[in-house]
């Protein structure tokens, strides 16, 4: 039994764990309404689920892995971005790790993506393995030889708040860009996300229209084709300046617009007219464990024991 890991999701909606055995089986999982503007709350509730899933197990020194909305702040160990609000500014893994008795390791959603698929998914086997969750938001991940790559400020794969590459000059709405949340002009995640498709539908034909309708129209009606051949070019440029920067091997999408399967032949024809190279062998793939990589990868933070 002490091979076995703990994971837990804290999503803005539900909290999840489970365990995973060291074939990557789930052998219990548990879930939990998140309650978002709790803080004390979210803590009570991470605790009542690890014991139920840990119960009659016996792990009481397994490792435990937490994948939280936001990223942490190295300089002050604090919460920061996180779009569950209550969290920011909290000192979460000492706080989580004094109430379970036990270390925990954190890790935000897109990095739990790119491990979880990195370790026993789509992107299994591969040497370096860029994750990308293209949902309500838009994040990145970093993988290299089997380990998350955190970066010196701790945000290594934040992707989403670059600004789109080579904006388009006969499209009014890429230049100078949309104002992001975060105070810059043009960040990727108002183009690449869910949120960003639906803006973009909006903009060009004056209509509300949701993303999964978009996607879904998209062979029959000329608006929605276009829109999503808007969106698959913007995406062929924001993957190629990842190419072209870190060359990674395999390149995996996550999130509800992954699920697009036009994506994966659409875009290996689009990305050679943007990266720097007379060949393109990264491979583009969806994520295999879909909703499930958040808890995957949370439990994968610990890294499996060396043997002696």
């Amino acid at each position: 039994m002490s091979e076995l890991r703990i994971g837990i999701d804290l999503g803005g909606t539900k909290i999840e764990a489970a365990v995973i055995d060291p074939a990557s089986q789930v052998v219990a999982r548990s879930r939990a309404a998140t309650p978002r503007h709790d803080y004390d709350g979210i803590i009570e509730t991470i605790g009542e689920l690890v014991e139920t899933v840990t119960r009659g197990l016996g792990l009481d020194g397994a490792p435990l892995g937490i994948c939280t909305p936001g990223s942490l702040s190295p300089r002050s160990g604090l919460l920061r971005n996180s779009n569950t609000v209550v969290m920011n500014g909290k000192p979460f893994p000492t706080d989580i790790s004094k109430h379970l008795g036990r270390d925990v390791r954190t890790a935000n959603d897109a990095d739990c993506l790119a491990l979880s698929e990195a370790t026993d998914g789509a992107a299994a086997g591969a040497a370096s393995v860029f994750g990308a969750i293209l949902g309500t938001g838009c994040g990145g991940g970093v993988v290299i030889d089997g380990r998350l790559l955190q970066g010196a400020n701790g945000v290594a794969g934040e992707w989403g708040h670059n600004p789109l590459p080579w904006p388009r000059r006969d499209d009014p709405h890429e230049s100078p860009g949309h104002p992001c949340w975060c105070g810059q002009l043009g960040c990727q995640e108002l183009y690449l996300s869910g949120t960003g498709l639906e803006l973009d539908y909006k903009l060009h034909n004056n209509a509300q229209r949701k993303g999964q309708d978009i996607v879904a129209a998209a062979d029959d009606d000329p608006l929605a084709a276009a829109c999503l051949e808007r969106y698959e070019d913007r995406l062929a440029r924001a993957l190629a300046s990842v190419i072209n920067l870190l060359d990674p091997e395999v390149i995996v999408l996550g999130g509800g617009l992954s699920n697009t399967q036009r994506l994966y032949t659409n875009l290996p024809q689009r990305l050679p007219k943007y990266v720097f190279s007379d060949v393109l062998h990264t491979r583009i793939v969806q994520a295999q464990h879909g909703d499930a990589s958040g808890v995957r990868g949370a439990a994968w933070l610990w890294p499996a024991a060396t043997p002696q």
